[in-house]
């Protein structure tokens, strides 16, 4: 059964407080590494938050820093324990290791920036949209695989429709997202309809990057900010890969991001001009 607790945070969280040890014992991940007889980059691993951890790692790696408190050691071990409980998510069959580390981040953010160029952001598809979308980017996928898929991404969408904190919501579409024809007419007619339905929503912001303008920052890819309540989690990027997807939180990374996405703010229509520009689209639909 599905667990209330979000194990990608534990996880994340546990790392920090590993790497806070480890800093304050004075030593390298390639030292810790040595001691354990693991390799390096399974100590980044668990201190990224990005690798599953058990409570016999963390028993372990105080015993290299040497934790006197029993007390945090109890609480990390439990932090461990509870890691390895499955989120909501895992009810709706296998996902990657990569995606589910993205679901448990979005599920515990309180805010993110989206920048997509070629499709709706799946916080935002219609049903009908969200399962042509997935029939073409998995060709191979059974019928099973793409009901998941479908399941998992509405059930996100509950983050926007909660009656506390929803979650703050900002995007820039590419118009190329709004041509695409992605099923039918009719399904893409519906797909925009509710966009402008959703751009209403006090906490969700759309805006349109028409082609008119140009070159722009985006045309590296698209990517996502999203941004923690607690200040112990940093501000993390994430862009996604075919077979592999990439999280940045180095400080000057996100920051370049975060520069990139104002400018792309800027040059998007704003909220007024964005819908009436769908409007436009839906009519062409309408034909």
């Amino acid at each position: 059964m599905a667990s209330s607790v979000n194990p990608t945070v534990r996880r994340r969280r546990l790392g920090q407080e590993l790497r806070r040890l480890r800093e304050e014992k004075g030593m390298t991940a390639e030292e810790v590494a040595d001691r354990l007889l693991v390799s390096q980059s399974k100590i980044s691993r668990l201190e990224n938050g990005r690798r599953s951890i058990s409570q016999r790692d963390v028993r372990d790696l105080c015993g290299v820093y040497e934790v006197q408190d029993q007390h945090l050691v109890e609480s990390l071990m439990q932090m461990a324990k509870e890691s390895r409980q499955q989120g909501w998510w895992h009810a709706f069959g296998t996902l990657s290791p990569t995606y589910s580390v993205y679901i448990g981040l979005e599920a515990d953010a309180i805010s993110v920036r989206n920048y997509e160029s070629l499709i709706v952001p799946g916080l935002l598809q219609t049903p009908q949209y969200a399962e042509s979308v997935i029939r073409g980017m998995w060709p191979e996928a059974s019928m099973d695989d793409v009901e998941n898929r479908v399941g998992v991404r509405l059930r996100r969408q509950d983050r926007l429709h909660a009656k506390e904190k929803p979650l703050r919501f900002w995007a820039v579409l590419d118009e190329s997202a709004l041509r695409r024809v992605v099923g039918d007419r009719q399904t893409m007619r519906e797909q925009l309809e509710r966009l402008i339905e959703l751009s209403h929503m006090p906490h969700v912001t759309l805006q349109i990057l028409p082609y008119s303008v140009g070159s722009h920052p985006g045309m590296t890819g698209t990517f996502s900010v999203l941004e923690f309540d607690d200040p112990s989690d940093s501000t993390t990027v994430y862009i996604e890969g075919v077979t592999s997807d990439l999280y940045l939180e180095k400080h000057s990374d996100v920051q370049k991001y975060g520069v990139m996405y104002e400018h792309l703010r800027a040059q998007a229509l704003n909220a007024d001009e964005t819908r009436k520009f769908i409007q436009d689209v839906i009519k062409e639909y309408a034909l």
